[in-house]
């Protein structure tokens, strides 16, 4: 997720995303216009007398709903710097923390596999909050009666980081609590199924999230459609990554000589017309034998029909190219085409282009293998480029 970088610390890069500057001042405006109310339900809850008349004024009541969204956050940031430390601890990479419109997000160059770290993992940034709302609830209780909007800010940051906690242990996978319910079953059973399990459960917790959202919360709503999306997609790539488990790219490539390309001085045209005939939507681009770049339909149709015949191949291609080798894992290349959002990879080893692997040739080889068929021995040891027989 995409960010303006505010800092760095332990090593991770913390993100604010944009939609952080919409939601801060929407939640600082809720808080400011319940203020009395929330006084009210603290007083409830924490057992003291918050005077809700000290907290009113012409600017007080948004001054502390602003301190309170910033203390939330603050907050929300702590509890991801929870998982990702422990993280670290076990040699997991972190990319970077970002806050957003639901909250916080570390993003893990890969989830470990191991059940007992993504546990302890899963765990750690509901801990955090807890000890972080204990903190705050010790604040309360040491400030005077008459410092009213301390009294405010500390009870509501003691109340809401607790609840961020309880709230987070919701088994609505990819939430803490899915975590934890994948992290448990894969004790003795598959990743895949235990994965498949936790992302069942998310998706009942995200329709149940929507349906009260719609009579109470928008926001239930948009974190309905988030846990349902990322329960799916994460299902998914752990499909995935089982299935090309021990797989290369060079089994399921398209090998050199079987490869169609163009030459750098083909007209846009002349290649607009053989992509119809060959039906494909990309060639590797070859000046002599030497791979000088990539061209793809959406490349080439992006120049005015007037100006098809004028320009070449050259004009138009992608000269800065994101290669694998032919001993990449095809999951590996999988999650390069999702990351740089292309549909083909040129195989490249010393130098030399040995082949082509596209979103197609994955997902033909994903099916072939989840019926049961996957590369033999002989396949995997048979030098690239050589015939099958």
């Amino acid at each position: 997720m995409r960010g303006l970088n505010i800092g760095t610390a332990f090593g991770i890069p913390v993100r604010l995303n944009w939609t952080f500057l919409i939601v801060l001042p929407v939640f600082a405006f809720i808080i400011g216009t319940d203020i009395a109310t929330i006084a009210e339900l603290l007083n409830d809850l924490l057992g003291r007398e918050i005077a809700a008349g000290a907290l009113e004024g012409t600017y007080r009541p948004w001054l502390l709903g602003l301190g309170a969204a910033l203390g939330l956050f603050g907050g929300v940031l702590l509890h991801e710097f929870g998982h990702s430390l422990v993280a670290l601890r076990y040699d997991c990479r972190i990319k970077s923390i970002t806050l957003w419109l639901l909250g916080g997000l570390a993003s893990f160059e890969e989830m470990p596999e191991n059940w007992r770290q993504e546990f302890w993992i899963a765990l750690a940034g509901p801990a955090v909050s807890v000890g972080v709302g204990a903190v705050f609830y010790g604040l309360f209780l040491a400030v005077p009666d008459s410092a009213g909007e301390l009294l405010f800010l500390f009870g509501y940051l003691a109340v809401l980081n607790v609840f961020l906690a309880a709230f987070n242990m919701l088994p609505a996978f990819p939430m803490d609590g899915g975590r934890v319910l994948r992290a448990l079953p894969a004790r003795d059973r598959s990743r895949v199924r235990a994965t498949q399990l936790a992302a069942g459960v998310g998706k009942v917790f995200a329709v149940v999230f929507a349906v009260v959202g719609i009579f109470s919360n928008l926001f239930l709503v948009v974190l309905a459609v988030f846990v349902y999306i990322a329960a799916a997609g994460e299902a998914r790539q752990t499909v995935f990554k089982a299935a090309f488990d021990d797989v290369t790219v060079a089994e399921l490539m398209t090998p050199r000589e079987q490869l169609d390309t163009v030459s750098p001085d083909t007209t846009v045209a002349a290649m607009l017309q053989r992509m119809f005939a060959d039906r494909h939507t990309g060639y590797p681009v070859l000046d002599g034998d030497a791979h000088v770049g990539i061209v793809t339909l959406e490349d080439a149709t992006d120049i005015p029909e007037v100006e098809r015949e004028a320009m070449t191949v050259a004009d138009v291609m992608e000269r800065e190219l994101t290669t694998v080798g032919p001993t990449t894992g095809a999951m590996t290349a999988l999650e390069t085409m999702q990351r740089e959002n292309v549909g083909r990879l040129l195989v490249v080893e010393d130098d030399r282009l040995v082949g082509l692997i596209s979103r197609t040739d994955l997902m033909r080889g994903f099916n072939i293998i989840q019926r049961g068929v996957r590369p033999d021995e002989r396949g995997r040891t048979r030098g690239v480029g050589e015939p099958t027989d």
